[in-house]
C-alpha cells in the first residue's frame, strides 16, 4: 500500500513545511498553514501523472534554431480588452483573471467568448459554479447566440480534457480554477495541491496544443488571488477586474504579462446588457466635473502606457477632536500624510488642526507620485476656499523639502490633456527635453511648492 505523507502548505505564498505554524515563516500571515495529505505514487503511477493529457516530449534545441515568432494573435473586437493583453490573445497562452465576487468576471468573459466564437474560432466554456441553464440566461440577456460556443458544467478536469480533445476549441474558459479537481489527488477542490495540480495540467495543455486558456480565480479579503502564489507563476498573464461596487466603471488591469506591457488598464462600464468598453476614459471621469469648485484639481496618471486624467477632490474642515483625521479614497494614506506634512512645514498651512478628506472620482486608485502636486493643490484650494483654474492640469512629484521633481512620460501626459481642451499645465521645472509637447498647451514651470500654490491657489485670507 502506498505511504501517505502529511505536510503543511501556506495558502497565501505556497511555503511548505513538515510541521504546522500559527504564522507562516515566509510571508508572515497568520492561520494560513493548511494541512495537506499526499499519497506517494507508485513508479507506474508516477510516470502516468507526470505526463498530463495533451503534452508531448521535446528534445533540447539550439537557441539560434528556435523561432521567436509567437504566431498571429487572436484579435477580439473589444479594443480595451486587446490593449490589456498587449494586442490580442496569444495562441497557447494561459491567462488568469481575478476579482472581487460580483465585479463582473464571468460576464466579461462570456461576452468575450461570444465575440471569439463569432469571429475567431470555437470556444468551450467550462463552469464549475453555475449550470449551463444559468449561463444561457445570462447569454440571452447579452444577446449572445454563437453557433461555435459550447457550454459544459463540470468540475472533474479529466472529463474536461476528454471533451477538449473532441471539440478542439480555440479558446478554453475555466470558471473557476478553485472548483476544479483531478482524481490523482485526494485533496478537496480548492485546496493548495488541487489548485496547483489543475493549473499545471492546464498549462501543459495550452503549451502543447496551442489552445488559449482563461482561468477565473477567486480573491482573498486582501484582494490577491486565492491559493498559493505559484498559481500566478504558472500562468502567462494575470489580470485583475477592479471596481467600486457603487460605481458603474470597471478597470481591467494587467499585473503580469509575458507577451505585453504590465500595468495596462482597460476601462469598461457595467450595464444591464453587459460590459461596454469606454474608449475615452479621461473624458468619462471628468464628465460630471463641477467647474470652479474649491478643492478640485486635475491630475494626469499613467496606467501602463495610457495617460488618464482624473479629478482629485479634497476637503478640509476644522477638527473636533485632538487628533485630526486623514481619510483617503483612491490614494495611499502614506502619501496623504507626507503631503499634509510638507504643506504644514514648508508652506505654513495650519493643517494640524484640520480634518483632511481626499477622493479620486470614478473609483480610480492612483499610486504613482506624479499626482502629489495635484493632491497638494486640491488640499490648499479647499483650505483657502478658492477654486483652481478650470483650464489648468497639474503634474508633479513633491519632495520632503517642498521641492518639485520631474515625472516620466511627460509629453504623453500633456498630449492627453491638450486633447481634452486644457490650455495650461503646471509642471516641475526640469532640464529634460520638452520635445513632443503640444503647442496649444502653455507650460507653467515651477521649482517648489510655494511657487506652485502661487499659480494654482492664491491665498486671499
Amino acid at each position: 500500500m502506498p505511504k501517505t505523507r502529511v505536510k503543511y502548505v501556506c495558502s497565501n505564498c505556497g511555503y511548505q513545511s513538515p510541521k504546522g505554524f500559527g504564522r507562516c515563516p515566509n510571508c508572515g500571515e497568520f492561520n494560513t498553514m493548511k494541512e495537506v495529505v499526499e499519497e506517494a505514487p507508485s513508479a507506474k503511477a508516477g510516470k502516468a501523472t507526470r505526463q498530463p493529457v495533451g503534452t508531448t516530449r521535446t528534445a533540447p534545441q539550439r537557441l539560434r534554431e528556435i523561432s521567436a515568432d509567437v504566431g498571429e494573435r487572436l484579435f477580439v473586437p473589444v479594443e480595451e480588452f486587446n490593449r490589456v493583453l498587449g494586442g490580442g490573445i496569444v495562441p497557447g497562452s494561459i491567462i488568469l483573471l481575478g476579482g472581487e465576487p460580483g465585479v463582473g468576471k464571468s460576464s466579461l468573459l462570456l461576452q468575450v467568448c461570444g465575440l471569439i466564437a463569432d469571429n475567431v474560432g470555437t470556444v468551450l466554456y467550462v463552469s464549475g459554479e453555475e449550470s449551463a441553464r444559468q449561463i444561457k440566461m445570462r447569454a440571452d440577456r447579452f444577446n449572445i447566440q454563437s453557433e461555435d460556443m459550447f457550454l459544459y458544467a463540470e468540475t472533474n478536469l479529466g472529463h474536461v480534457f476528454e471533451y477538449v480533445q473532441q471539440i478542439n476549441p480555440t479558446v478554453l474558459i475555466i470558471d473557476s480554477i478553485q472548483t476544479m479537481y483531478t482524481e490523482d489527488s485526494e485533496s478537496s477542490p480548492g485546496s493548495v495541491s488541487q489548485v496547483r495540480e489543475c493549473a499545471s495540467r492546464l498549462q501543459h495543455l495550452a503549451k502543447s496544443s496551442g489552445i488559449s486558456v482563461f482561468l477565473v480565480g477567486h480573491v482573498t479579503k486582501e484582494g490577491s488571488i486565492a491559493g498559493p502564489r505559484v498559481l500566478e507563476h504558472i500562468v502567462d498573464t494575470v489580470l485583475y477586474l477592479e471596481g467600486d461596487p457603487f460605481q458603474s466603471y470597471r478597470l481591467l488591469r494587467s499585473v503580469k504579462n509575458r507577451f505585453g506591457a504590465t500595468n495596462e488598464v482597460g476601462v469598461f462600464e457595467m450595464a444591464g446588457d453587459g460590459m461596454t468598453e469606454v474608449p475615452n476614459p479621461s473624458e468619462a471621469f471628468l464628465a460630471e466635473r463641477v467647474i470652479n469648485a474649491p478643492g478640485s484639481s486635475i491630475a494626469v496618471t499613467m496606467e501602463g502606457t495610457r495617460p488618464l486624467l482624473v479629478e482629485v477632490q479634497a476637503l478640509t474642515s476644522p477638527t473636533s477632536f485632538g487628533n485630526p483625521r486623514r481619510t483617503p479614497n483612491g490614494v495611499d494614506i502614506n502619501r496623504l500624510l507626507l503631503i499634509s506634512a510638507v504643506l504644514t512645514k514648508r508652506v505654513g498651512l495650519k493643517l494640524h488642526e484640520q480634518d483632511i478628506f481626499i477622493n479620486v472620482i470614478g473609483g480610480m486608485k492612483v499610486s504613482e507620485p506624479a499626482t502629489d502636486l495635484a493632491m497638494a493643490i486640491a488640499i490648499a484650494s479647499s483650505y483657502v476656499d478658492k477654486a483652481v483654474p478650470a483650464d489648468l492640469v497639474i503634474i508633479g512629484e513633491v519632495g520632503l523639502s517642498g521641492e518639485l521633481r520631474a515625472v516620466g512620460q511627460l509629453p504623453a501626459r500633456l498630449n492627453e490633456a491638450a486633447k481634452l481642451g486644457f490650455k495650461r499645465a503646471l509642471v516641475p521645472k526640469s532640464r529634460r527635453s520638452m520635445d513632443g509637447v503640444p503647442p496649444t498647451l502653455k507650460l507653467l514651470e515651477v521649482r517648489n511648492m510655494a511657487e506652485a500654490l502661487a499659480i494654482g491657489v492664491k491665498d486671499e485670507k
